[in-house]
C-alpha cells in the first residue's frame, strides 16, 4: 500500500513534466472527433498546459533574474502567437482582419484586464503598491506610438482598398514596429535596466530571495515552457473552430474569435502576473503585462506583414471609431494610473470598468 501511494505521490508531483508532453500527444487522437467530450477534454488539457508554463516560466525568470524572465515569457508567447495568426490564415479559414481583432483584444485586454486585475489583487491585500515609474513611463510611451501607428494611423491613410496600409505603407510601419520594440527591450535589459526591477521584496511568502535553481533545471524547465507553450497554442487553434461555429450560430461579431485567441494565448502571462502582483511585487506584473503589449505589436505585426507582403494577402488593419476611442480612453487611463508610482484598488477598478466597456461595446454594437 506505502508503494502504490508513493507512486501515486511522484506522479502527481512530476505532473510539471508531463503535462506539456501531454497536451501535445492529447493532439494526435483529434479530440473533435469525440464531440463534445473531446472538447471537454481539450479545455481541460488547455488548462493544465497553462498552469504548467507558469510554473515553468517562474523558474526561468528566477534563475535569469529580472527583467530578462518576464521578457523570455513574453517574447515566447508572442512568437507562438504569430505563429497561430499566420497558421490560421494559411487555411483560408482567416479574414483579412484577424491580426488587428487579434492584437486590438490582446492591447485591451492587457492594458485593462491584466493590469486593472493586478491593481485590484493587489490593491485588496496590500492595500497600496509601489513601482518604478521610470520603467512604466517608458513602456507606455513606446506601446502609444505603437498602437497609433499600427491600429489608427491605418484608417486615414490612401491608396489602400481595406482601411489599412498600401505595400510600401506596410513595410515601412513593419520596420518601424520593429525598431521601436528593439530599442525598448534594449533599454530595459541593459541601457537603464535599474528601471524595470522590482523595489518591493514581497511578503514574507514570496520567494525572491530564495536559492536559483541550477542551470540543468533552468534549461529543464524553459524546454518544458515552450513545449507548453505549443501545447497552449495547438489546443487553441483546435478549439476555435467550435468557437468560430458558436459565435456564427449566435450571431455574434466575428471580432470576438479574435478576443478570445487573444485570451487563450495570454492566460499564462495573465496567471504569473496576477501571482507576483498578489506577492506584492508590482513591477513584475507590470513588466509581464506591458511587455506583452509591445511584444504582441512589434514582433506579431511584423511577422504578419512581412507574410501578408510575400503572399499578398490583404490586411485591415484600421480600427473603427469606437475602436479608436477605446484605444485612446485604454492609454489615457494608464497613463493616468501610472502617474504617481503608486496604484489602489481604485486604479484596477477603472481598468476592469474599461475592459467591461469594450467587451460590452463589441457583443452589443
Amino acid at each position: 500500500m506505502p508503494t502504490v501511494f508513493q507512486g501515486y505521490r511522484a506522479i502527481a508531483s512530476g505532473w510539471s513534466h508531463w503535462m506539456p508532453v501531454l497536451g501535445l500527444g492529447f493532439l494526435w487522437v483529434r479530440p473533435l472527433a469525440l464531440g463534445s467530450a473531446g472538447i471537454i477534454l481539450a479545455s481541460v488539457v488547455l488548462a493544465g498546459c497553462v498552469l504548467v508554463a507558469v510554473h515553468h516560466a517562474e523558474v526561468v525568470a528566477h534563475r535569469v533574474g529580472e527583467p530578462f524572465g518576464t521578457l523570455i515569457l513574453a517574447v515566447a508567447v508572442t512568437i507562438i502567437e504569430a505563429s497561430l495568426i499566420l497558421s490560421m490564415m494559411l487555411s483560408g479559414s482567416a479574414n483579412p482582419a484577424l491580426p488587428r481583432d487579434t492584437v486590438f483584444a490582446a492591447i485591451m485586454l492587457i492594458l485593462n484586464g491584466l493590469v486593472g486585475a493586478c491593481l485590484l489583487v493587489g490593491g485588496v491585500r496590500h492595500r497600496e503598491q509601489r513601482f518604478v515609474l521610470e520603467g512604466v513611463n517608458a513602456a507606455l510611451c513606446v506601446l502609444a506610438a505603437m498602437a497609433t501607428l499600427v491600429l489608427v494611423l491605418p484608417s486615414f491613410t490612401v491608396g489602400a482598398a481595406l482601411p489599412g496600409y498600401s505595400r510600401s505603407q506596410l513595410a515601412f510601419i513593419a520596420l518601424v514596429s520593429t525598431t521601436l520594440y528593439a530599442t525598448f527591450v534594449f533599454v530595459q535589459t541593459i541601457r537603464h535596466r535599474d528601471y524595470f526591477l522590482p523595489e518591493g521584496t514581497g511578503d514574507l511568502h514570496s520567494d525572491a530571495h530564495a536559492v536559483p535553481p541550477s542551470n540543468r533545471r533552468a534549461a529543464r524547465s524553459l524546454a518544458l515552457l515552450l513545449i507548453a507553450l505549443v501545447s497552449v497554442i495547438l489546443l487553441a487553434k483546435t478549439l476555435s473552430h467550435p468557437l468560430e461555429a458558436a459565435v456564427a450560430t449566435a450571431a455574434l461579431p466575428r471580432a470576438l474569435v479574435g478576443m478570445v485567441i487573444a485570451a487563450l494565448v495570454l492566460m499564462p502571462e495573465s496567471l504569473a502576473a496576477l501571482r507576483a502582483a498578489r506577492r506584492n511585487r508590482l513591477q513584475t506584473s507590470l513588466n509581464l503585462a506591458l511587455g506583452s503589449a509591445l511584444a504582441t505589436i512589434g514582433l506579431t505585426i511584423p511577422t504578419v506583414a512581412v507574410a501578408a507582403l510575400i503572399m499578398d494577402w490583404p490586411l485591415s488593419l484600421g480600427l473603427d471609431a469606437k475602436g479608436i476611442t477605446l484605444l485612446a480612453l485604454s492609454l489615457i487611463v494608464a497613463v493616468l494610473s501610472f502617474g504617481t508610482g503608486r496604484t489602489t484598488i481604485l486604479q484596477g477598478a477603472v481598468h476592469l470598468v474599461v475592459l467591461a466597456a469594450y467587451v460590452f461595446a463589441m457583443i452589443v454594437p
